[in-house]
This record gives structure tokens, sequence and C-alpha cells, in this order.
């Protein structure tokens, strides 16, 4: 390990940015902050990190603030908001991938999702199987970090669970991977401190054990003292309820087909092994985080 590298992070205030931040912090570098609000970054970290303001949507500002770096985490910010979400994270990978041949990045990692090996039919994931196939000829070596639902989308479920009500369009006893986005930040940063690596690299971060919505369901009971209860939706269900919130239609359609595309006859590409398995579990995660709901 060198601490004289330059690594630059996306997202730093993100679920996997932030603790890769900080990580960085601890092993003695001084990483490369691409961020578009530094307010809300914790001023310690501010004062120890070299900041760059802007938009990754901008690739003249991406290509700048990427000068002389060696070693890059790319994470695509969420745009569920945005009238054409899967344009956007498309356009961001044609930046990124710009960026590291601009500037002759030796190395990136990649925050994916399981999913993306299928390349089309997965929803928002296309987006992500762009990025990769976008970076993948950048002339990096590259390593794609195939993640896990992340336990981090459960917050979005508060006010239902504090109702005794989880809802999914996925079939209820159908096991799949499950991960804390803070095991996640390791595993990319302990890729990013390693100077020698080339390559294409796909590597699955899964957590400790795969999971039905339904086991889902019983944990989060456990853990907040009440029962709760699974309801399965359509998608025309799912969809009416996210347009009546106001979602645009894109955004609606590309949050559909990723459930969609991942519920029948899906096996991620990378097996769970002793590589792939993270230790943080469900129910220790939904202690520190949902307790009080």
């Amino acid at each position: 390990m060198r601490l004289d590298m330059t690594i630059a992070v996306t997202t730093p205030t993100g679920h996997v940015g932030s603790h890769v931040v900080r990580l960085l912090l601890q092993a003695g570098v001084r990483p490369r902050l691409l961020v578009r609000d530094p307010g809300k970054l914790d001023p310690a970290v501010r004062e120890r990190a070299d900041l760059r303001t802007g938009d990754l949507a901008d690739a003249d500002y991406l290509s700048e603030a990427t000068t002389d770096v060696e070693s890059l985490l790319w994470v695509v910010p969420e745009s569920f908001t945005a009238a054409d979400p899967l344009g956007d994270i498309i356009r961001l990978g044609l930046n990124a991938a710009a960026a590291v041949r601009a500037n002759a990045i030796a190395r990136v990692v990649m925050i994916s999702s399981v999913g993306a090996e299928r390349v089309h039919g997965v929803g928002l994931i296309d987006g992500l199987a762009r990025n990769e196939a976008e970076l993948g000829a950048s002339g990096a070596a590259l390593t794609l970090l195939r993640c896990g639902y992340f336990f981090t989308n459960l917050h979005g479920t508060g006010k239902s669970l504090k109702a005794g009500l989880l809802t999914t369009t996925m079939t209820p006893d159908a096991p799949m991977p499950w991960v804390d986005p803070r095991d996640v930040a390791e595993v990319a940063a302990v890729r990013l401190l390693a100077p020698g690596w080339t390559g294409r690299t796909v590597q699955a971060v899964h957590g400790p054990a795969d999971l039905s919505w339904a086991d889902v369901a019983s944990t989060l009971g456990e853990v907040l003292g009440r029962k709760i209860r699974l309801e399965v939706l359509s998608d025309d269900e799912l969809r009416a309820r996210l347009r009546d919130s106001g979602m645009p239609p894109n955004t609606v359609e590309g949050m559909i087909g990723m459930t969609a595309g991942l519920r029948e006859g899906f096996t991620p590409e990378q097996p769970r092994d002793y590589v792939t398995t993270t230790p943080t579990t469900l129910a220790a995660w939904a202690w520190e985080n949902l307790r009080g709901l």
C-alpha cells in the first residue's frame, strides 16, 4: 500500500462513499472527494480531504477533477426523480469513461449490482451495465463490485413498517443477496488501497446470507417487536402507487423493471463463497438503524 496514492471518491456522502472515505482516512490517505455539496461532509472530513466541487453530469468538471488520479471509486448517484433516469445513468458512465481515458487513470472500482450481468431487461440496472461496458473499454484496470440489495433501501419503508407492513413485487419465498453498504465500502476500500492489480475483475458482494422477503419481514418483526405483514403487489399495483406519489413515468418503469428483471429464474453470475460473503446481518443492521420505529 502506498499512502501517497491519489484516490478519488465519487458520492462521498452516500451510503458506500462515506464509509470508503473514512476507511481511506484511517489508512493514512488524503482522498480527493468529488462532491456536489461540500456542506454535507463532516467538517473533520473536509479538513482532511482534497475537495473538488461540481456535478458528475458535467463532463468537463469530471475530467478536471480527476487529473493525476491513480484510482477512482465510481458510484452512480441516484437519479430517481429525473425524467429520464436510465439516460442519465448512461450519460454519467460516458463521462466517467472519458475522464478515465483523458487522465490515464490506472484503476477503477465501480459499485454495480447483481443483475447487471443480464445487460438488458433489468430496468435502471441496465444503466449500470452500460457503465460497466464503458469503463471496461476505457483502458483502466477495472473491478466491478456487483452488490446485493442494500439494507439501506429499507429506510424508505419506515412509515409502512410502523404500521406493521412491508411490501414487495418479488416472489416472497425466493432468496436473494442482501448486503450492508458499509461492508461494500470495506471491499471497495481494500481494492482502492491495493496498487498492483490489473485487468478486469467481477466480484460479488452478497452479504452474510441470501434472504427472501418473507425472511426479511420475519427478521424486522423480531427486531421491532411487532408482527410485520408482507404484502406482495403486482407490477401494476406498484406502478399505480408510484405514479400517485408523483414519480415521473420513466422512473416508475425503471424501478419496476429492476424487480421484474430479477424476479423469475435469476441467479447471480457470481456464486456465494468465502470471497463474496460479508459479515453484517440484517438483524444487526436493523437493530442499529430501525429499532426506534
